[in-house]
């Protein structure tokens, strides 16, 4: 029976007192965490909710949102992650249209949301975890505190919705992923066996956990009975410190994690020498940043490429990471992968297509979409929308994000081409390509960078130095922007499609 609801209450009896989880200056065994979800889980019950019911989250990394996690499992209800950066009517139709009866959050954000109150009328119940007397709101801990410990029975069933993850929200309608206690599941065995880990791993996270790529790790650590170590946010130096302190086995992070841990005047391959994994998930990592991270900590890198809707998943594993470093491996086990032509036939080798699958670890559907369901899900196999190739050997290779691909002058662009020959220049940190409108072309490419600190390269002489170098007319960039920073979503993902209509309007 493939669910997660008795994970933390198996480990709570086996073994006791094994570290499960550490925050801050908090070190909790699996039996206190038990303790701890079981109460959480037993107040959301008591306040009235119900199998299935919906509840929110709007929290920063925190113990309480790890609670929050296992509570939902452990009662069967459902559990709606939402971003703090989220505002306004972006979060007022996330909440609607997710149906969440409660919503949790910090004192932070209480303000925010109670904006927002008039406009959530199926919200019951508002919960705050950091301010006991905070008006209009029930006190997380408060709640909590007054539940017995003991394990609750509850009958789930693995094709029960664990949670409904939202990949939008911010512009047009929201698109809520079902993963249910199978998919979940699913995700803590194969990436278990994917990742070594094991019950003696000690796994550290960084990054915001409300974004499905820390599931990766969040739920094998739980399904074996490991440590799991979470940072309150991403701070390379700390991340360093803690390595090297609580001798880390293994770490996921975003591409621009991977290039601030690498930048760090902290950085030390010494320091990191009990890292069994360092893995890059959410977009490409590109080539050069691989081969220092690999040139400083040989034989750790994994890339994962996916969709949070899990039809599509694949790996590049440590050991084939010399001979195909280009590429992003080959699918998970239980998976198939196909690239596919306009018709939806298979390509040959080296062709390039729409990538497809089919895993357990697919969506049933988005939530109260079937139209988007049905664009996305055809004949059992989900369509990614971007664009790859497999070669001989039926490794994936990731040309480029279709909504990313720029048509200029009816000339297929690839923006991960150019990117790949501008990261090369000493002075630049990080590099977006993207297209912007153009009235002869149809569309340009344009450059966006940050630069290393003390670089003195302006933008008009990096745009020079990139277009002596591309391969093709056409993949010349019209314009480089130098800017201290990229928009990023919580993840700390690059958004391009801030910075594309920034430029575009």
């Amino acid at each position: 029976m493939m669910k997660i609801n008795q994970l933390i209450s198996y480990h709570a009896r086996y073994r006791p007192n094994h570290t499960a989880v550490v925050f801050q200056d908090q070190r909790l065994s699996y039996a206190q965490f038990n303790a701890r979800v079981n109460r959480v889980a037993r107040a959301l019950l008591a306040l009235g909710l119900q199998k299935g019911d919906k509840f929110a989250t709007i929290l920063p990394n925190c113990l309480e949102l790890v609670e929050l996690y296992w509570a939902a499992a452990a009662s069967g209800l459902v559990i709606v992650p939402t971003s703090p950066l989220l505002r306004g009517q972006g979060l007022t139709r996330l909440l609607n249209d997710s149906d969440s009866a409660a919503v949790i959050v910090d004192q932070a954000f209480a303000p925010i949301l109670d904006e927002l109150r008039g406009e959530l009328p199926q919200v019951k119940h508002y919960l705050i975890t950091d301010a006991p007397d905070y008006p209009g709101y029930a006190d997380y801990h408060a709640l909590a505190a007054a539940q017995p410990e003991d394990n609750l029975e509850v009958e789930v069933s693995p094709d029960d919705v664990y949670n409904i993850m939202y990949s939008s929200g911010t512009t047009g309608l929201p698109k809520g992923i079902i993963h249910t206690h199978a998919i979940r599941a699913s995700y803590a065995t194969l990436f278990a066996n994917a990742y070594r880990i094991t019950p003696e791993s000690i796994i550290l996270h960084t990054g915001a956990i409300i974004f499905n790529g820390a599931m990766l790790t969040f739920m094998p650590a739980f399904y074996l009975g490991a440590t799991y170590i979470l940072h309150p946010y991403f701070d390379p130096a700390k991340l360093i410190e803690t390595v090297e302190k609580e001798r880390v086995t293994h770490i996921k992070m975003v591409p621009s994690q991977i290039i601030g841990m690498l930048n760090s005047p902290a950085f030390d391959p010494q320091r990191l020498q009990s890292l069994q994994m360092v893995g890059s998930v959410g977009a490409p990592l590109h080539r050069a940043y691989k081969e220092r991270l690999h040139a400083a900590l040989p034989h750790r890198f994994y890339e994962l490429y996916g969709l949070t809707e899990g039809g599509v998943l694949t790996i590049l594993d440590k050991n084939d990471y010399v001979d195909k470093m280009d590429s992003v491996g080959t699918p998970i086990r239980f998976s198939e992968l196909r690239v596919v032509d306009v018709q939806g036939k298979p390509l040959p080798p080296n062709q390039v297509g729409e990538i497809i699958g089919r895993s357990p670890l697919m969506m049933p559907s988005y939530y109260k979409r079937p139209d988007m369901t049905a664009e996305t899900i055809r004949d059992g196999w989900m369509y990614s929308g971007d664009l790859g190739y497999l070669d001989e050997d039926g490794f994936l290779y990731l040309v480029d994000r279709k909504k990313d691909m720029i048509i200029s002058g009816g000339v297929n662009v690839y923006p991960r081409d150019i990117e790949e020959i501008i990261v090369k220049h000493p002075d630049v940190r990080e590099v977006a390509v993207f297209g912007i409108p153009d009235e002869k072309w149809g569309e340009t490419p344009v450059a966006a960078v940050i630069l290393q600190p003390g670089a003195t390269i302006t933008a008009n002489e990096l745009r020079d130095w990139i277009n002596e170098r591309v391969e093709a007319r056409f993949q010349r960039v019209s314009r480089v922007i130098v800017r201290e920073d990229f928009p990023r979503s919580a993840a700390g993902k690059t958004l391009k499609r801030v910075m594309r209509d920034e430029l575009s309007s």
